[in-house]
């Protein structure tokens, strides 16, 4: 389908962000595995989420759609598979990765399998460190399908922080129902951190508490130098417990409304947005000011005016990845140049999301440069056709340059796998979108 820019009017108005895709895909994840009930409020019902929630009942927790919440029943750390075929994740390497380490505590083998864009994510990182755990896993070529076998002992491990967080956070939830527990080294460099600090971050309130050192390479190593700092993770063995939980809103959704106002200029509020959030993208807030923009962040809301004449800006978003177009967009429609650096792992997303962006952007005749770790853009775009290449993220960040030039994106509606409601949201703060 296509997707445009139909309408721009007055950008103004209050809108709440979307919940949490990161912490919907985690609360779910432990409370399935939790000891009792839990209810989830706010649950982002995204088709990536929707990927977690059937793989977490084929795991054998028992889920319940209420009309203002999800009520769930844990299998008290006691899985066992109900599939007889693969079970399907769609798009969401977040609900690969996440639930690989999870199948090896099955009492059963566990089978894990998706689109075509999924059969692409790189998995051997994970599949190794879980080999040292006394997980058998098979795959072809370190990538689903990937076939996983119980047997979760636990042990010493290390594994690389350099490919994707999700590796680790998959470890540090599956750990504390292992045999022996774990115990993780990171092995720097340590990139997408905050992800790994909300993972640690939800599993407290689940009932699980984490030990985390941080350690030197070598004796002589000047702590200055990140590439000498270890981060190490001790988590015995322990049982989730079920609560009631509220997930917050999500930073890298709300990063579109967000840019939509600093380009168009105007004055809106976002609510869900906490202050004390420990999402990495927040750092959206930090470059939006950069740019120009005024930004006001109180305990549950962040208000953005602007007069729409933003400046370039330079940017390390190795912790926010998932920013990555949404600050690529801006970058075009600002004066001067923005520097993107630090996320070579964003190579490894739903696309290669540095190669995708660039090549299209290119057919809108910006003047860029690209980077293994990043690009460097010239101020400047056109009118033109772009494609999604099916990953939801260039679809929503492609509507941004749309706000000003005459742009259409092919398969646009991608932006579900995220994102359900962005429609309406854009629709409340003046920006009218048609997909067709």
């Amino acid at each position: 389908m296509i997707l445009k820019v139909k309408n721009v009017s007055k950008i103004q108005g209050k809108v709440k962000a979307p919940s949490s895709k990161s912490y919907s895909h985690r609360a779910v994840i432990l409370a399935s595995l939790a000891k009792g009930e839990s209810n989830l409020y706010n649950v982002l019902l995204s088709e990536d989420v929707k990927s977690t929630l059937s793989a977490c009942e084929s795991l054998g927790a028992k889920i319940i759609n209420k009309k203002d919440h999800l009520q769930v029943i844990g299998v008290n750390g006691k899985l066992h598979n109900t599939s007889k075929d693969f079970i399907d994740l769609g798009n969401s390497g977040t609900s690969l990765r996440l639930l690989t380490s999870i199948a090896g505590l099955s009492d059963n083998t566990v089978q894990f399998s998706g689109d075509d864009s999924l059969l692409t994510r790189p998995m051997n990182p994970l599949l190794n460190a879980l080999k040292d755990l006394g997980v058998k896993t098979e795959s072809l070529n370190g990538k689903a399908p990937i076939k996983v076998y119980p047997g979760y002992v636990g042990g010493k491990i290390s594994i690389p922080g350099n490919i994707s967080s999700q590796f680790i956070s998959s470890i540090l939830i599956s750990a504390p129902l292992s045999k022996d527990g774990v115990c993780l080294s990171v092995l720097p460099e340590f990139v997408s951190k905050p992800y790994v600090n909300m993972t640690i971050d939800i599993m407290e309130k689940f009932g699980v508490k984490i030990e985390e050192f941080e350690i030197n390479k070598h004796e002589d190593c000047n702590k200055t130098i990140k590439s000498c700092s270890i981060d190490q993770f001790q988590i015995p063995s322990a049982i989730y417990q079920g609560i009631n939980y509220q997930v917050e809103g999500d930073y890298s959704s709300a990063s579109y409304l967000l840019a939509a106002c600093a380009i168009c200029g105007g004055e809106i509020t976002v609510s869900n947005l906490f202050k004390d959030s420990k999402q990495g993208d927040k750092y959206i807030l930090n470059i939006l000011a950069k740019m120009g923009c005024e930004i006001e962040s109180g305990e549950d809301f962040v208000k953005i005016q602007s007069n729409g004449k933003l400046k370039g800006v330079e940017v390390n978003l190795s912790n926010a990845p998932d920013l990555i177009l949404t600050v690529a967009a801006l970058g075009c429609l600002a004066s001067g140049d923005t520097l993107i650096t630090g996320v070579k792992h964003g190579r490894l997303k739903e696309t290669d999301r540095i190669a995708t962006s660039c090549m299209e952007l290119k057919k809108l005749g910006v003047d860029l440069v690209e980077f293994e770790d990043g690009m460097l853009i010239h101020g400047g775009v056109n009118d033109g056709i772009v494609k999604s290449h099916r990953d939801h993220r260039l679809a929503m960040a492609f509507t941004l340059i749309g706000l000003k030039h005459n742009i259409t994106i092919k398969d646009g509606e991608v932006f579900n796998v995220s994102y359900p409601n962005f429609l309406t949201s854009m629709g409340e703060i003046g920006v009218e979108l048609e997909l067709k």
